[in-house]
Parts: structure tokens; sequence; C-alpha cells
């Protein structure tokens, strides 16, 4: 009887030993998860303090290079600083080049490129390229290039500039 009674209940004491360790287990992963969870409302009262910040880099960053809304922008810089936009084209977007990669850039950024001609006075310009650099969107001046008419007239501007996208 008592060999019995110890071969039905040996193998149920080992269900019950292996259940417990598994509930340990569970209890484990719970408390890592409900720390997990803490961690990330911690960190986003953090980022609530930065959210005007946050929102700056955003508009900086746009998800798409939002070419009609550029355009406008720089007209309106050009024509707010004395100067008359003669043309503008966009180049394709390009993904970006190994050596920002290297410097830790995300791969998803994008660049794209616009040529545009302006002309005016060289104060006028100046003040131009000023009002680019100030801009909470992130506009890389590549290349410049100018031309002066014979005679007396505007002098005319040729400029590439990179606008980054995600």
């Amino acid at each position: 009887m008592l060999i019995l009674a110890v071969g039905f209940t040996f193998p149920k004491y080992k269900n019950l030993t292996l259940l417990q360790l598994k509930v340990k287990e569970r209890g484990v992963d719970l408390q890592l998860e409900k720390e997990y969870f803490s961690k990330l409302t911690e960190t986003s009262e953090k980022l609530k303090k930065y959210e005007e910040s946050l929102a700056k880099i955003n508009s900086a960053l746009s998800p798409d290079p939002r070419l009609p809304a550029l355009f406008n922008f720089l007209q309106t810089a050009a024509s707010q600083n004395g100067l008359v936009l003669k043309k503008i084209a966009p180049s394709p977007t390009n993904p970006l080049k190994e050596e920002l990669l290297k410097e830790g850039w995300s791969p998803k950024i994008r660049e794209t490129g616009v040529n545009l001609t302006v002309a005016g006075a060289y104060s006028s310009f100046k003040n131009f390229i000023s009002t680019l650099e100030k801009t909470s969107r992130m506009i890389e001046l590549e290349n410049i290039s100018f031309s002066s008419p014979e005679g007396e007239g505007p002098i005319d501007f040729n400029l590439r500039v990179k606008v980054y996208s995600y």
C-alpha cells in the first residue's frame, strides 16, 4: 500500500514543484515588466518638460520634404529681404551620404536639394542667407554662385540648398 501511495503521489509532487517554479518565474517576469513600465512613465514625464523643444525639432525634420511649403517659405523669405525669386526647382530626394551616417545620423533621414535663382542687391542677399540660417527647418546651403549683368542692374544669385526630412 505504501509503495502504491508513494508511486501515485510522487509524480504529482514533481508536477507541483514544477508549477511552483513556473509561478516564481512568472512573478519575476511580472516584476520586471512593472519596473519597465514605471521607467517608461518616468521618461514620459521627463519628455513633457521638453515638449516645446521636441516640437521645434519635429518641425525642423518634417516627415516629408513638403516642397510647396518650402517653396512658399523661400519665396516669402526672398521677397521680405528685397530679392526677386526668378527660378526654383527641386532635385530628387536622396538617402544620406555615408559620411553623415558614420557621424551618427539616422539612415531614415533624407535630403532634398533645391536649386533657386534670386536677383537683387548684395546686402539683401546677405539678409536672405541670414534668414535661411535662422529658420527652424534644417536647411543647409550647399553652393552659391552669382553673376552680374553688364551695366546697372540686380545681381543674380544661384543657390543650391539641401533640406532634411525623415
